[in-house]
């Protein structure tokens, strides 16, 4: 009987490959665009919030991005109802991966930083970049997540991509500078 309780407990104690999800409500992406002017250079910061996105059991995070889930509705108003389709088509995708274990082997309070590549797929392009973030665990279920370095996006291969050039026309933006640094604020919560 002993030997029955000790194996109950021991399944217990053993680490469940639950499902690590974002949690859109605290899961963001902030973006320094710098307007290149006649007037000089002007700082604008933008943000990408409610960030969705699953990793699976194999470890594979998928994330669209979506207009929807940028600032710049808010800075426009409501688009004309003729555009009002492309706020939940995807700009960009994003996957990498990160087997589950890693998460759940980290001790409450425990940091580890890696570097995972990811594959970005936009305006039918797809590009490859690693990006070193830092996973904290926080308490049983909750993860953050954090560049651990610092990251900038390619300013021209943003505006050559039609959909962002497109996006960032309607801000008013006709040159950017060569660096928008991005800083990442996520949390993973294993339900």
């Amino acid at each position: 009987m002993k030997a029955y309780l000790a194996l109950f407990a021991l399944l217990f104690a053993l680490p469940v490959h639950a499902g690590w999800q974002l949690d859109p409500d605290r899961s963001r992406v902030d973006a320094t665009i710098i307007e290149l002017t006649d007037n000089g250079p002007v700082e604008h910061q933008h943000r990408v919030r409610e960030l969705r996105g699953d990793i699976s059991e194999d470890g594979i995070l998928t994330l669209p991005l979506r207009l929807n889930q940028t600032d710049v509705l808010d800075r426009l108003g409501p688009l004309p109802p003729w555009l009002s389709g492309i706020t939940d088509m995807p700009l960009a995708t994003l996957n990498t991966q990160l087997p589950p274990e890693r998460l759940d082997a980290l001790d409450i309070g425990e940091s580890m930083v890696e570097t995972l590549m990811f594959s970005v797929r936009a305006d039918g392009g797809l590009q490859q970049e690693p990006v070193d973030l830092r996973f904290t665990r926080e308490d049983l279920n909750t993860v953050r997540v954090t560049t651990a370095e610092a990251v900038a996006l390619d300013g021209q291969e943003m505006m050559a991509n039609s959909t962002v050039r497109s996006v960032l026309t309607m801000l008013g933006y006709q040159r950017i500078g060569d660096e928008v640094p991005v800083v990442l604020d996520a949390i993973l919560v294993n339900r």
